[in-house]
């Protein structure tokens, strides 16, 4: 009689699922993480060699998905308010996993912002901006604070809707109408 075949564990699902309960519980422990994902701690210790390791792979899974949200939202294609409008809802997938990101102040510590945050915040500001020289946007508010001012309403918009606040049919609407009530440039 031979042993079992053990699975091969699957990374990308263990960072699926620990995204998802860590967006739920940002406080869920490391065995939490293991159990939601269907693994061992102790598997789970040797994907990840502790919360920080957990938190950076998680980090990195949220900047690919935010390549590919902005990607998918061809900023250069229309007006800068419907590259904004795709741009919400594409990165609505990703949303919880942003708000989690959002709030972990260790990803600046140290050694300091991850350089894809960078290149990220350069290609949304390079939008806004593209709106300021278009007079769709107020050019009193810079780029750099629209673009952390979207942040904030999409990590906002991803707590509200998973605390059942706001409708998730909502959520693109609602961060989109707030954004550019303040940041339309008025005659």
């Amino acid at each position: 009689m031979g042993y079992p075949c053990l699975m091969a564990v699957d990374r990308d699902q263990v960072l699926r699922s620990a995204a998802a309960l860590l967006t739920r519980r940002s406080t869920a422990t490391m065995d939490e993480v293991a159990r939601a994902a269907g693994i061992s701690r102790a598997t789970l210790h040797r994907q990840f060699a502790g919360r920080d390791a957990l938190v950076r792979a998680l980090e990195a899974l949220g900047i690919d998905e935010c390549e590919a949200a902005l990607d998918a939202a061809r900023l250069d294609d229309g007006t800068a308010q419907e590259a904004l409008r795709r741009l919400v809802n594409e990165l609505e997938q990703a949303a919880g996993l942003l708000a989690f990101l959002y709030t972990e102040n260790q990803l600046f510590e140290g050694e300091g912002q991850n350089e894809g945050w960078a290149l990220l915040d350069a290609r949304i500001a390079a939008l806004f901006r593209r709106g300021q020289d278009s007079g769709e946007f107020r050019i009193d508010l810079t780029p750099a604070w629209l673009t952390e001012a979207l942040y904030g309403l999409i990590a906002s918009g991803a707590w509200a809707v998973l605390e059942g606040r706001v409708a998730t049919k909502d959520f693109t609407f609602m961060i989109v109408e707030l954004l550019l009530g303040g940041a339309l440039r008025r005659e």
